[in-house]
């Protein structure tokens, strides 16, 4: 009979053996791990785009760039007229006639919209040169030959809002292919045009900006004009209105709109520079890449997917200027 002593006498041989031939092996480099190159560490959206050279940003065109001022600062705005050229010729016709100074921010409404316009029961202001009532420009329609040359950016991902998502002109965006449509995306920060349920109710009297989760569904049913590039926290900080839809119940609780002024009609040195990532280059292929499948210590599981308002539309101060 084998006793216990025994049997363990021989299984420590067995494995005394073993670990000497692991050791041995683990001693032996093999030619595969000799040839392998190193893995590259894995980069971030924020690393590819800190590292970005200078062809892979723009610089906004100042007849595209809206200030609006307000007492905790400055909130910046890009417009889109090519998606929207109208209801954007008639925003800037109601800035250069100063329509919206001293107007309220009148709705702050949790996880969704921040507005300013005329306060809820009095009439609009007088206008000079600019319009009342537009036709709605929720999608930009286009024929086939200008949606071929339109510029588009796609992105490869699914979206339950639009047969094809990506950037047009450097703003998150949808277009249909069948239908040669493309429109504005309400990701965060992006701007609207308020209005009644009439389509043609409104002209850019009233604007809102997206401070929530993206409500894609108001996507062809409002006129986006734009997106804010600077001072979402001057806007998703306000004190959140406490009546309907979060609108404010008094005056008392208004922000005023100092001035809203077009960037071209500022003096240079009193304007704020910045630049956009471009959306039409490898290196934001790279970063959009990067946050399709997030890599590093820390994410074991890759999404392979992004959707269309999880991708950043980074914004900068110029290098020169900042080391000013």
């Amino acid at each position: 009979m084998t006793t216990f002593s025994t049997r363990s006498a021989v299984l420590a041989a067995l494995l005394s053996t073993t670990l000497a031939s692991a050791g041995a092996i683990a001693q032996t480099p093999s030619a595969a791990a000799s040839t392998t190159p190193a893995a590259k560490p894995f980069q971030s959206y924020s690393d590819i785009v800190a590292a970005a050279p200078a062809d892979a940003w723009r610089t906004p065109d100042p007849q595209n760039i809206i200030y609006v001022e307000i007492a905790g600062g400055r909130v910046v705005i890009e417009v889109a007229p090519t998606v929207a050229p109208s209801h954007v010729a008639n925003i800037r016709a109601l800035i250069r006639e100063q329509y919206f100074d001293g107007l309220p921010i009148k709705r702050a409404q949790d996880n969704y919209v921040v507005q300013w316009g005329t306060p809820d029961g009095q009439p609009p202001r007088a206008k000079k040169a600019a319009k009342s009532n537009l036709q709605p420009e929720f999608v930009r329609k286009l024929s086939r030959s200008e949606f071929g040359a339109f510029a588009f950016d796609r992105l490869p991902d699914i979206d339950g809002y639009a047969p094809q998502v990506g950037f047009a002109g450097g703003f998150h965006a949808g277009r249909d292919p069948k239908a040669s449509e493309v429109w504005l995306a309400h990701c965060y920060g992006a701007v609207g045009v308020g209005r009644g349920n009439a389509i043609d109710s409104a002209a850019g009297e009233e604007l809102y900006v997206v401070t929530g989760h993206a409500p894609r569904h108001l996507d062809k049913n409002v006129t986006l004009i734009g997106r804010v590039l600077q001072g979402m926290p001057l806007l998703s900080s306000l004190p959140r209105g406490t009546g309907p839809l979060g609108f404010y119940d008094k005056p008392s609780q208004f922000t005023h709109i100092k001035s809203i002024r077009v960037a071209a009609d500022v003096a240079p040195p009193e304007r704020t520079d910045l630049e956009v990532i471009r959306t039409d280059t490898p290196t934001f292929q790279r970063a959009v890449e990067a946050l399709r499948n997030r890599g590093g210590d820390w994410f074991k599981v890759p999404a392979g997917h992004v959707e269309l308002c999880n991708v950043p539309i980074a914004v900068r101060v110029p290098p020169v200027k900042a080391m000013k």
